[in-house]
């Protein structure tokens, strides 16, 4: 019995293995060619480990693109939408948890009906209600709508809550005077901490990755977003076959990305733990 699971589990780990290669790949790659030059991208045999190195690509690409404005932009957009829609969210979900008002299933459920609708469905209506506002080609329009939080991160935040938050907490924040707000940012937020950080970290890839919003709404190149503003250099700063550079712009991208991920990794674990414990 036991050489059987040690079988399985040696199994385990080479398919394990096999798919993290097969998934790593492309990463490594993309940082390898970042490093050579252009004459030798597509040597055969491929030169996983650039000779010569030259980091001169990313040198070509800061001075080439402004992908300081594209971080800017960026940064602008991950920070005001998850400080404000996070926040909303979890106000959201703690009233759908813990309160009891009219009709409270049938307002969730159709909240989550609203997944079910395409983004291609509302994004010609979307775009012409910005356009009378005066807000396209101006970051607002990828703003706004994430200040109202997002039903995904309101569905999580609510059964997180439901598992995690003792009534007995809320019923003695009461009994000592507390008012509702009081008693969310008190008692719930700081119980509701890991997966608020997790769905910091969803979203910050999410938003850091957006492409469809920022070129729809965004045409002007100092107003672009970084991946919008990376896509936009073939045709704008770099040449087309100038794999060197764009893999260096895209790993420029990538490492914000990465930094995240790598921080709030606990936080998912945990979250999931947590979210496991009934009060």
């Amino acid at each position: 019995m036991a050489n059987q699971r040690r079988l399985i589990n040696t199994m385990i780990y080479v398919l394990l293995l096999a798919g993290s290669v097969i998934m790593l790949g492309p990463l490594v790659w993309t940082v390898s060619t970042s490093l050579k030059t252009q004459q030798h991208v597509f040597d055969v045999p491929p030169q996983w480990i650039p000779e010569p190195l030259t980091w001169l690509n990313y040198k070509d690409v800061w001075s080439k693109a402004p992908l300081l404005y594209g971080f800017m932009n960026s940064a602008i957009v991950v920070v005001t939408v998850l400080t404000v829609g996070l926040f909303v969210a979890a106000m959201a979900a703690y009233a759908f948890s813990k309160f009891e008002f009219p009709f409270k299933e049938w307002i969730f459920m159709a909240l989550l009906g609203t997944m079910m609708i395409p983004y291609s469905v509302v994004m010609i209506p979307q775009y012409i209600g910005f356009s009378e506002l005066g807000w396209v080609d101006t970051l607002a329009p990828l703003i706004v709508p994430g200040l109202f939080g997002n039903i995904v991160t309101i569905f999580f935040f609510r059964q997180f809550m439901q598992g995690s938050i003792p009534n007995d907490l809320i019923d003695a924040a009461k009994i000592d005077g507390c008012g509702y707000f009081r008693t969310f940012t008190t008692v719930a937020l700081p119980i509701a901490k890991p997966a608020i950080a997790a769905q910091a970290a969803l979203g910050f890839m999410g938003i850091w990755n957006d492409f469809m919003g920022p070129l729809i709404y965004l045409h002007t190149p100092e107003r672009q977003t970084i991946q919008v503003l990376i896509a936009s250099m073939q045709s704008n700063y770099i040449s087309t076959s100038n794999y060197p550079s764009l893999m260096a712009a895209s790993i420029v991208a990538l490492v914000p990305v990465v930094i995240v991920f790598f921080m709030a990794q606990r936080y998912f674990i945990e979250s999931m733990a947590i979210s496991g414990i009934k009060g």
